[in-house]
């Protein structure tokens, strides 16, 4: 769609202004459901797909399987989000802030057809959670015991645009603390200059970027969006199709968690590395 572009490069800076800034902000707490109904929401889309070459160097790859496992295997051991928080304590993340991101454009209305039954992707309904529902609380809970102030902020990513270039150097230089923003989005980049600008300027800070795609897609462009990013102070950005995982994994809310967060430990040991924690 063709507003992504300016979505995630006005979310990334405002919400470091906004957020790491030290402003005053309403939270927004993530709490945890079990839906019954997930399975029966997602029809069975194509295997997930990961370059076992990407992955020889990532911790959580190597201390769960490495070798001959294959990806989904690797997926297919977790079975709940404490395993998952367990891997990446185990694998280097000592602690972070959570932020997320939320779209709320005008085109959620329809990208449900396929992956939500023909739902807006933000339809609220007692018998279920929408995609960002459950985004929000699948990666809350899982990261809750590492949130350093245990408040997980959510901002809407469609306001607050105006006034964000100049704000964007305030930002990080009032703490020293890692954060990891998800931005959960409903449609892919399409002014990819932008985009690739803003996520190469936030490598300079200690800062990781989590892009969740709902809906029907399409998400190609996205999945190779990542290897199109030039050098970076360290890899900052991952992306992932919700509901590709959630519809294909044997348990959908822990390999989500672990296909969002199995790069992190890794980013956060890198972030200490060039000292982005100490200026």
């Amino acid at each position: 769609m063709e507003f992504i572009s300016i979505i995630i490069f006005g979310g990334i800076v405002f919400l470091i202004w906004y957020f790491c800034g030290g402003s005053s902000n309403q939270s927004k707490r993530a709490t945890d459901k079990n839906n019954s109904s997930t399975n029966k929401l997602y029809p069975d889309l194509s295997n997930l797909q990961k370059s076992k070459a990407s992955m020889q160097q990532n911790s959580v790859w190597n201390m769960f399987g490495g070798g001959g496992s294959d990806y989904n295997a690797i997926l297919d051991k977790f079975t709940s989000l404490e395993e998952v928080q367990n891997a990446i304590r185990q694998a280097g993340l000592e602690s972070c802030n959570l932020i997320f991101g939320i779209d709320f454009t005008v085109s959620n209305l329809h990208q449900g057809r396929i992956t939500f039954g023909g739902n807006s992707l933000h339809a609220i309904e007692p018998r279920f959670m929408n995609p960002y529902q459950q985004v929000i609380c699948i990666l809350g809970e899982t990261l809750e015991p590492f949130d350093d102030d245990g408040i997980i902020p959510a901002f809407d990513l469609g306001m607050h645009l105006q006034r964000i270039d100049q704000s964007f150097h305030l930002g990080l230089r009032v703490t020293a603390m890692y954060h990891i923003l998800v931005i959960v989005a409903d449609g892919q980049v399409t002014n990819e200059r932008e985009t690739i600008d803003a996520i190469v300027e936030a490598s300079r800070w200690p800062l990781s970027i989590v892009m969740v795609g709902v809906g029907d897609g399409p998400w190609e462009t996205m999945e190779e969006f990542d290897d199109r990013i030039p050098a970076r102070k360290f890899d900052n950005f991952q992306f992932v199709e919700f509901h590709k995982i959630m519809s294909t994994a044997r348990n959908p809310q822990a390999a989500f968690a672990l296909h969002a967060l199995m790069e992190i430990p890794d980013q956060y040991k890198l972030v200490k590395k060039h000292g982005l924690l100490n200026f």
